[in-house]
């Protein structure tokens, strides 16, 4: 597809390239939350993920938890598994900064921005056993879908810390 016609950040498709990830891209009207991308996913084939964006409560340890989109996550419970105190959604301000991004179109992809690997990324257990994935391409007017083993390629390549976590029961 040519350049032109992707939306998103140029560097990403450069890295996929570059780490020889295959992608399909998906263009689409604005799609800021779950509800309205699942309108647009309907005939994707692939696991489509809800991604947030946490900060601990003295702010100085931020984490991105990536579960699959039909999952309900309750905060509370969230912070008993993940054992990191309390957490609140990061400001637009944090997102920026750490991940290029803002707020509707958090996406892993926004590691790219990372290069301090502030981030540490808690991915639920239940995404292993997809075998594609999608994702924003860092702008929520479009979706990308790999292969979950290319995506977790992107992750080492990125650099930044991730544990798998049971979500829920």
């Amino acid at each position: 597809m040519s350049e032109e016609k992707r939306n998103g950040d140029p560097r990403l498709y450069q890295l996929l390239e570059e780490l020889k990830i295959s992608y399909d891209y998906y263009g689409h009207p604005p799609a800021p939350t779950v509800e309205e991308a699942a309108k647009y996913w309907k005939d994707l084939d692939a696991t489509h993920c809800k991604n947030l964006f946490f900060r601990n409560h003295k702010g100085n340890r931020h984490y991105l938890v990536i579960l699959e989109h039909t999952r309900e996550l309750n905060i509370r419970d969230l912070e008993q598994r993940l054992k990191q105190g309390k957490l609140t959604f990061a400001s637009p301000k944090r997102l920026k900064k750490y991940l290029g991004l803002n707020p509707g179109s958090v996406t892993p992809f926004g590691l790219i921005n990372d290069t301090g690997t502030h981030v540490h990324l808690f991915l639920d257990e239940k995404l292993r056993e997809s075998e594609s994935i999608s994702f924003h391409p860092c702008i929520n007017t479009a979706s990308l879908v790999i292969a979950y083993r290319d995506f977790i390629r992107f992750l080492e390549h990125c650099g930044n810390s991730y544990e798998y976590v049971r979500m829920y029961d």
